[in-house]
């Protein structure tokens, strides 16, 4: 039973297997405030064990009060004193700038609109539905709304923040170990607030930059008769007027940015794999899979128009 208990402190999305600078402080505060519960626990039952079983006799008004106020008031005023002030002296910290890349996150529903700031550039590089970071820089995002609130957590790596219509928060990340981990929305925002997930990349500072420049560039000529057939589709079908791909005439502002989809961690919001199985159910089945979604269903498509366009956007390296 214990070794099933500390399996589940581990994990791509859990916050207690930290790997970034501000999720190692949450998980210790985490460790500090349950050893302090702990303590005033023991404290407790010790109390009461003590008064119904090692004594269990009437106590004398002395040693009664000094149990109620010693043990009852003195000991968790002081526990709990000293983790409130541990705790707010780890907030400047935690709230520093970031040190350059800044990347604007807004929640939809339900979905990741993504924007890399690059120092030194204004055309922002966009991207949905997952984060990629450079390993060991602080990276500051910003997080807004343009629907209902949402929430963004990626607990290996950081506390939650919401995402506020009409306001803008921040949270800074300071990764500290490369991998894949899991972020989701942590606030309740409607039919398909489950199926909101994200995947995050932490990635060498080298690999980094070589992806962001990559991101940046136009998508390339579909190769394949099959994926020219989907490029053509998708502007026929009029996919273009809610998602943009750059470098084609697609320029849809409404939905996810598809410019390089093929190459991205997964597919709708984190829920489902990317390959082109899965692209062609979702294009057949989005109101299914994801209730309440504007994407509509293309289930009147013939499996061959489908395969073609899967093609064509697994094709968006």
């Amino acid at each position: 039973m214990l070794l099933v208990f500390l399996g589940s402190c581990s994990g791509r999305q859990s916050a207690l297997d930290p790997a970034g600078v501000e999720a190692e402080k949450m998980a210790e505060l985490f460790w500090l405030m349950a050893g302090g519960a702990a303590l005033i626990w023991v404290l407790v039952l010790g109390t009461a064990f003590y008064a119904t079983r090692v004594r269990p006799r009437p106590h004398g008004e002395h040693v009664g009060r000094m149990l109620i106020l010693g043990g009852g008031v003195a000991f968790p005023l002081v526990v709990l004193t000293s983790l409130l002030i541990y705790g707010l002296a780890l907030m400047p910290e935690l709230r520093a700038p970031g040190d350059g890349l800044k990347i604007r996150v807004s929640g939809e529903q339900w979905w990741w609109r993504v924007a890399y700031y690059r120092p030194g550039s204004d055309a922002p590089v966009h991207a949905a539905n997952e984060l990629r970071l450079p390993l060991g820089q602080r990276v500051e995002l910003e997080l807004d709304s343009p629907d209902v609130i949402h929430s963004l957590w990626i607990p290996p790596l950081a506390g939650k923040v919401d995402m506020i219509p009409g306001r803008t928060t921040r949270l800074v990340l300071e990764p500290t170990r490369t991998g894949t981990f899991r972020g989701v929305c942590a606030e309740f925002c409607g039919a398909s607030h489950a199926l909101m997930a994200f995947m995050v990349e932490v990635m060498e500072p080298e690999a980094f930059a070589a992806w962001l420049e990559s991101e940046a560039a136009p998508a390339r000529p579909a190769k394949d008769a099959l994926a020219r057939q989907g490029a053509d589709l998708f502007l026929e079908l009029g996919c273009g007027a809610c998602h943009t791909v750059r470098g084609t005439e697609a320029r849809g502002p409404v939905g996810p940015d598809l410019t390089h989809v093929g190459s991205r961690l997964s597919l709708a919001a984190g829920i489902m794999p990317n390959e082109p199985d899965a692209f062609a159910r979702w294009i057949a089945e989005a109101e299914e899979i994801k209730p309440g979604s504007r994407m509509p269903s293309f289930n009147m498509l013939p499996a061959r128009e489908l395969d073609a366009l899967a093609a064509w956007l697994e094709s968006l390296q």
